[in-house]
């Protein structure tokens, strides 16, 4: 995943670029930060590009990256479908890596959806597999997604109708069609609209022996991790204007990002209740496991409180 970081500036440079901003600020130059996760929201990496770039174009050379960096022999990509576009597909396989991917079924073919229509259960937890030309789509149906789906759908029907009914105030909707200057409702679009209430697919390259349906949708759903690990890398706001100032800056952040999980991994709290804690310590033991050495910390003579941390920053 990719967010933008704007700066209160109009200035561009090589660095800092004027781009699609999330925060409705194209006007204002901004970067583009790439973070990689692994399980348990740990963050392994990082890179940083000009605020220009396209998400789309960020994966790929920071999988490269991270491949000849470390060495690493296998590995499964999972990203949504505004990440992975048919060319990234293309060239993880080439680099025999496996992937996990949100599927835009609404774009799919005729055929490959009637398939999906005739084999899917509409039951919780149901799911297929049905193999593509390039790989495995597997669909899982669910009814909280398909009551959210259909309310989705009603809406925006009822909104086309208005504009039809009303036909100075049209505008393009997703349920409306024009034939010449008439507007009126894409009956078809409906139909194919209903076929897939419910539904959520995912494409993957693993076959079945490697992970079967119930794995590929876990994986997938723990993308929300990245989001989580975005909130707390928490790097605004940003006082430098030059490239070097502003790498060094993100760095800094990065590593509060690794030391904040570290600490949850390790104490099992959240980071924000470990601060809350910290904070009402007046006394401290360190033990540096590298030198076997304690420092002790004394913010007030008169306290008598002693917390021992020697579990925490063990070294690896």
């Amino acid at each position: 995943m990719s967010p933008h970081f704007t700066f209160e500036s109009f200035q561009e440079d090589e660095l800092r670029k004027n781009g699609f901003s999330k925060d409705n600020k194209s006007q204002q130059p901004q970067i583009l930060i790439a973070l990689i996760v692994r399980q348990r929201r740990l963050s392994i990496a990082y890179e940083i590009f000009a605020g220009n770039t396209f998400e789309g174009h960020t994966i790929i050379p920071v999988i490269k990256k991270l491949y000849q960096k470390n060495g690493v022999k296998d590995f499964t990509v999972v990203a949504d479908a505004a990440m992975i576009s048919t060319e990234n597909v293309q060239q993880l396989t080439q680099n025999n890596i496996n992937y996990i991917v949100g599927a835009r079924l609404g774009n799919i073919a005729a055929k490959l959806l009637d398939t999906i229509d005739k084999k899917i259960s509409r039951e919780d937890g149901r799911s297929i597999r049905i193999e593509t030309d390039n790989s495995y789509l597997i669909c899982s149906y669910s009814s909280v997604r398909y009551r959210k789906d259909l309310y989705e759908m009603n809406k925006q029907i009822e909104k086309a109708k208005q504009v039809i009914e009303q036909p100075y105030k049209s505008k393009k909707l997703k349920f409306t069609q024009s034939k010449g200057e008439q507007i009126m409702l894409n009956d078809a679009l409906i139909e194919k609209t209903k076929k897939l209430l419910g539904i959520k697919g995912y494409y993957t390259n693993l076959n079945e022996s490697k992970a079967d349906n119930a794995t590929v949708i876990k994986r997938y759903h723990e993308l929300y991790r990245i989001e989580q690990a975005f909130r707390i890398l928490q790097t605004r706001p940003i006082f430098h204007y030059k490239e070097q100032p502003i790498k060094l800056h993100i760095l800094i952040c990065f590593i509060a990002l690794v030391v904040s999980k570290h600490i949850e991994l390790r104490t099992g709290i959240s980071i924000r209740k470990f601060v809350d804690e910290s904070k009402k310590i007046v006394d401290g033991e360190i033990l540096n496991k590298i030198t076997n050495k304690t420092v002790t910390i004394n913010a007030e003579p008169n306290q008598k409180m002693k917390v021992i941390t020697s579990k925490l920053f063990t070294p690896h």
